[in-house]
This record gives C-alpha cells, structure tokens and sequence, in this order.
C-alpha cells in the first residue's frame, strides 16, 4: 500500500505560512503569469524568504506595478519582470536566451481558463498551446539552468478539471470531434500533470525535483471567457483566497522534506488521493500514467520541431 506524503500544512494555510522560518537568499525563482490572482502570491512569498524572483507576463507594464508592490512590502529589491507569451513560441525562446545562471525555482502557473475555439501559429488549440505546450517549451528551454542549481524544484499547475478526460492524442486539436472548452481545458491540466511524472523521470538525475499542484477554487480573472450564466451553473465550491491557493505550490517549490520526491499530484497541501468515479478531489489515473507521460514528452517535442 503506498503512503501518500502529508506535510502540517492544508486548504486554509497561506504561502505565507509555508516559508515562514524559511530563508531562500541566494536562490533564483522564475513564476509565470506573476502579474494576478495566485502568481502574484507565489512571487510574493518566494521573496518574501529572500529569493531573486523573476515574474515572466505578457504585460510588462502590470508585472513592473506588481514588482514594485512585492519589493515594498518584502523588502526584497530583487524583484524582476521579464516578458512571456506562451501563445507565442518566439517569445518563450526569447526569455529562454536571455536567461543566465542557474535557476532554482521555476513555477508554471499561468494559464488560460474556457476561451473559445481558437488556435495558435502553430495551429494547435490556445488550452493546450498555453498551459501545456508554452510552459514545455520554456521549461526544456531551462532545464541546464535548473540542472547548473543542484537542486532545483519545478512546478506545474495542474486542476481537478483534468479529471473530465486523458489527453487524445488522435485528436489533440478538436479537428475530429466538436470543441468543448472544458474538455479541452481538462485535456491541457492532464498535460501539465503527466509533464512532470516525465520530467522528474528524466531530470531527477540532474537533481530536479518536479510535481504538479491543484491550487484549489479561487476567484480569478481566468473565468474571464466565462459567461455569466456559465459561472453561475458552476458547482457552488468553497473558494479560497489568492493567498490560500499560493499555498500548495509555493510548498512544492521549498519545502524541505519534498526535495527529490517528485512525479506526484498535491492538492490541499499534501499529496493527493486517487480520484474516485463521480468525485471531483483526488488525482485521476490518467493523469499519472507514465506510458501517457512518455509519449506526451515525444509529442511535445515533435510539436516544437515543426514549429521550428
């Protein structure tokens, strides 16, 4: 019987209550979509234990007035932004060649939420160009980074909406079935899931540790492209504070205990339970599965070829 890793913290704790007595100075953190909702929490509390945080956004005039906030009230100066499109696989190459050093911390939590059918460049479908194929790139794009820090920790956001299905990699883009935004967007958060029992298949070597995290229900702007009477029909969760749904990521991107144990699923501040039929908590198996993680990596990479 396997036992599931339990750590003192869970749904009402802070990030701010998971690095307390935490000191991460001279370590570097790179959060994605930093510039709202839980990214901007993650960041915080990362410099908060004196971490070097860079806050990779699409708007780089939000990031800096978000920078500025978390250096004044940390007291961290080392606070960067650094523009990321991770529609746009140039932009994410850009901030790939631009980074330098070793990279200690690196946690993909932007996303797009239920937009309407639409495609990148590339032509792949924007849920899982954006969460999963955009936060692949980048992340591969970083790995010797991560691997110069020794011991880096890498994590994804992933969602209980990856339990509506696995990835169908027969028809990745809807071009054979009609376009569900929440299929697609549970078949992107199945992604960011089986990305990181990949990675830490092959990088834990290199003294990578990689899990992916359920935040939680928060009230964010990635409900935007909902309408409104689509969020009402949404169940009537108990949602928690952007603080809240920090907690669990920033708990996989510093607790010491975790360090190289990875390839899991957290939810609630501990390692996740097995999902069972018509229930909305745990971490389906799909989402696991390490034949669907390894095939999933060899896609990903075809995809980044021919975008070439």
């Amino acid at each position: 019987m396997t036992v599931l890793i339990t750590t003192p913290f869970n749904a009402d704790s802070t990030a701010a209550d998971v690095v307390a007595g935490r000191d991460l100075s001279g370590q570097r953190a790179i959060v994605t979509g930093a510039s709202s909702g839980i990214g901007i929490e993650i960041a915080r509390a990362l410099a908060s234990a004196g971490a070097e945080v860079t806050l990779a956004v699409r708007d780089t005039g939000a990031g800096d007035q978000v920078a500025r906030d978390i250096a004044a009230s940390t007291g961290n100066a080392t606070v960067r932004v650094a523009r990321l499109d991770l529609s746009d696989l140039k932009s994410v190459g850009a901030l790939v060649a631009a980074w330098s050093g070793p990279l200690h911390i690196l946690v993909n939590n932007a996303g797009v939420c239920f937009p309407p059918e639409t495609h990148n460049a590339q032509g792949l479908e924007t849920q899982f160009a954006v969460n999963h194929l955009g936060h692949f790139a980048l992340t591969t794009g970083l790995h010797p980074a991560l691997a110069a820090a020794g011991r880096a920790r890498l994590v994804t956001l992933s969602s209980d909406a990856h339990i509506y299905g696995p990835v169908d990699f027969d028809d990745l883009n809807f071009r054979d079935r009609p376009y569900d935004p929440v299929v697609a967007y549970g078949q992107s958060k199945t992604a960011t899931a089986l990305f990181a029992v990949e990675a830490q298949r092959r990088w834990s070597a290199d003294g990578v540790t990689a899990n992916t995290v359920h935040p939680g229900p928060i009230r964010t702007n990635l409900d935007r492209h909902l309408s409104a009477a689509a969020q009402a029909a949404l169940p009537d969760f108990d949602y928690r504070t952007a603080e809240q749904g920090a907690a669990t990521p920033t708990l996989l991107a510093t607790w010491p205990p975790l360090e190289g144990k990875g390839g899991m699923y957290f939810e609630n501040g501990n390692q996740a339970v097995r999902n069972e039929p018509g229930q909305s908590t745990g971490v389906a198996d799909h989402a696991l599965d390490p034949e669907a993680a390894e095939r999933l990596w060899h896609v990903s990479l075809d995809l980044l070829a021919a975008a070439r």
